[in-house]
C-alpha cells in the first residue's frame, strides 16, 4: 500500500539562527516520517544555479551565498513572480541524495523523501497577494494529499488539501509589539479561514484567540500541541565537561547565574526582567543570550543610561560585557550555536522567561525537559505549557518578578522542587504523546497514518 503523501513549506527553514517556526516546521517533518507519511518539502530559495541540472539544484538549498539582487530587477520580478502566480507557477522538483553533507545544519534540515523549490516562492506571495481570498498557486509535480502549510502564507498548492498553522495572533492582540502590516495580515488570516481545509495551532490560548478574533468555527481548528526534542549528546553530556564549556566559552560559574534566552524585542518583555533582577539585588549575574530584534535599545535601555553608550555600537561587537557599572551583574551574547546554548541551559540557577505573549513558549519547554527551574508569565500560553511545574509572575509586575528571581536565589530547596518537576511536567508534551495528536488531525482530514517507521526520528543536532 503507498503511504499517505503529505507536505509542508520550508518558510524559515534555511535561516542561519532559525526561529520557533523552523523549529516547528523541522519537527513536524520528523514526526511525520515516523509515522509513515511521505514527506515533501516545499522550498521558495532563489537558485544560483541553473534548474536545468540536479545536483546544483540539490546544492542550491543550502547554499551560503547570499544573492543582492538590483532593487529594480526585484521589483519587475516580484510583479512577474506575482502574475504567474495567479495562473499557477509550477515547482521544479529537487532530488535527496548524499551528495551534499547535511551534518552540522541539521537545524535547518528537515526530514523529507522528495523536495521542491519555487524560486522566490514565499516573497512572491507575500509581496502580490495576502490582501484578500485570492492566494497565489503553485503546482507541485507528483504533489501531495494534503499540504501543511506551517505558517499562513497567501499561497495554495493545487490539487492538494491546504491546512495552515497560525501560531499566534500577536500582531493582532498586541500590536505594538510587532512591525507587521495589521490590515494585510488581518486580510491574511481571513483569507487562510476562508480557503483553507482546516487551521492547526499549537496551545488552547491560541485557539481561543483565533476562534474569537476571526470568528473560526470550533470544527475548523484544531490544537495539537507542540513537543521538542533534545538530542541525547548533548542532554546526557557528562556535567564535568558541560561545566567546562560554560566556563570556558562564557566564562560563567555552573549553577551561579540566571539565564534569559530568545530574541531581544518588546513580546519577550527583557526591559521589566532587567528592572526586576536589578530591583532584587541578587548578586549572582543575569545572563541574556538574544539576537537583535527591534526595539532593542528601548528594552535594554536600563544597561546603557548611567554609561552613555549607544546600543548598536555595543552589540555590533558581539558577545560583551555591557556596562560598566553593570559588568559582573548583567552579561549579553548575541548568540551561542545550538550545542553549547543546551549546556548554557543545563548550568543556569533559573531560566526567566517572563514573555507578555507566547503562542507556545518553547523556551520554557527545552528548559524543563532539561529539568533547569524556571520562572515565567501567567498570560497567554505559558500556564498551560508549565504547569505547576515553573514559578509563575504577573509579566507586567516587576515586583512579582523581582520577589520569584530572589526565591529562585535564595531558596536551594525550592529551587530543587521545581528542578524535580519540570521533567514531569514536560513529559506531557512528550514526541510519542505529540505523534498521537498528528495522526488523529490527519485522520479526521481523510488522511490515515496508520504506518510507522521506528528508524525516522529527529536528527541529532549540533
Amino acid at each position: 500500500m503507498s503511504r499517505p503523501r503529505i507536505a509542508i513549506d520550508a518558510y524559515n527553514l534555511t535561516l542561519e539562527q532559525g526561529t520557533g517556526i523552523a523549529t516547528y516546521a523541522r519537527n513536524l517533518s520528523y514526526q511525520l516520517g515516523g509515522l509513515g507519511a511521505d514527506v515533501g518539502v516545499l522550498y521558495g530559495e532563489r537558485p544560483a544555479a541553473s534548474d536545468g541540472d540536479e545536483l546544483l539544484r540539490e546544492i542550491s538549498l543550502l547554499d551560503a551565498k547570499i544573492l543582492r539582487p538590483n532593487p529594480v530587477l526585484r521589483a519587475l520580478a516580484d510583479l512577474q513572480r506575482g502574475i504567474a502566480m495567479r495562473f499557477g507557477v509550477t515547482a521544479t522538483p529537487v532530488p535527496i541524495t548524499d551528495r551534499v553533507v547535511r551534518r552540522g545544519v541539521e537545524m535547518r534540515v528537515p526530514y523529507a523523501d522528495r523536495a521542491w523549490n519555487s524560486p522566490d516562492l514565499f516573497r512572491a506571495a507575500q509581496v502580490g497577494f495576502g490582501r484578500g481570498p485570492n492566494f497565489g498557486r503553485v503546482k507541485l509535480p507528483d504533489g501531495p494529499e494534503l499540504m501543511h502549510w506551517t505558517f499562513p502564507l497567501p499561497v495554495h498548492v493545487e490539487g492538494a488539501q491546504n491546512i495552515y498553522t497560525m501560531h499566534d495572533l500577536v500582531p493582532l492582540r498586541l500590536p505594538y509589539t510587532t512591525l507587521d502590516t495589521k490590515k494585510r495580515y488581518l486580510a491574511t488570516l481571513r483569507g487562510v479561514v476562508a480557503t483553507g481545509s482546516h487551521i492547526v495551532t499549537v496551545s488552547e490560548a491560541s485557539r481561543r484567540d483565533i476562534i474569537h478574533l476571526l470568528n473560526v468555527p470550533e470544527t475548523q481548528i484544531t490544537n495539537t500541541g507542540q513537543s521538542v526534542a533534545l538530542p541525547a549528546a548533548l542532554t546526557q553530556k557528562p556535567l564535568d565537561i558541560a561545566a567546562r564549556e560554560v566556563s570556558g566559552v562564557f566564562g560563567l560559574e555552573w549553577g551561579e547565574y540566571f539565564l534569559f534566552y530568545g530574541g531581544i524585542e518588546p513580546k519577550k518583555n527583557v526591559g521589566r526582567l532587567i528592572e526586576a533582577y536589578l530591583a532584587s539585588g541578587v548578586k549572582r549575574p543575569l545572563v541574556i543570550c538574544g539576537r537583535r530584534a527591534w526595539q532593542t535599545r528601548t528594552e535594554l535601555a536600563l544597561l546603557y543610561e548611567d554609561a552613555g553608550f549607544q546600543v548598536d555600537a555595543v552589540l555590533a561587537d558581539g558577545i560583551q560585557r555591557l556596562s560598566r557599572k553593570l559588568t559582573d551583574r548583567v552579561i549579553m551574547f548575541d548568540y551561542a550555536p545550538f550545542r553549547l546554548l543546551v549546556s548554557l541551559i543545563r548550568g543556569a540557577r533559573c531560566v526567566t522567561f517572563p514573555s507578555i505573549y507566547e503562542g507556545f513558549g518553547l523556551p520554557v519547554l527545552e528548559a524543563m525537559l532539561l529539568g533547569t527551574p524556571v520562572i515565567t508569565s501567567n498570560v497567554a500560553s505559558l500556564p498551560e505549557v508549565v504547569g505547576d511545574a515553573a514559578i509563575q509572575v504577573d509579566p507586567y509586575d516587576t515586583l512579582a518578578l523581582a520577589r520569584a528571581i530572589q526565591a529562585m536565589d535564595q531558596d536551594d530547596g525550592l529551587r530543587a522542587e521545581y528542578a524535580r518537576r519540570a521533567p514531569i511536567q514536560a513529559a506531557t508534551f512528550s514526541e510519542a504523546a505529540y505523534r498521537e495528536r498528528l495522526r488523529a488531525l490527519y485522520a479526521n482530514l481523510g488522511v490515515r497514518l496508520d504506518g510507522g517507521r521506528a528508524e525516522i526520528t529527529a536528527a541529532a543536532t549540533e
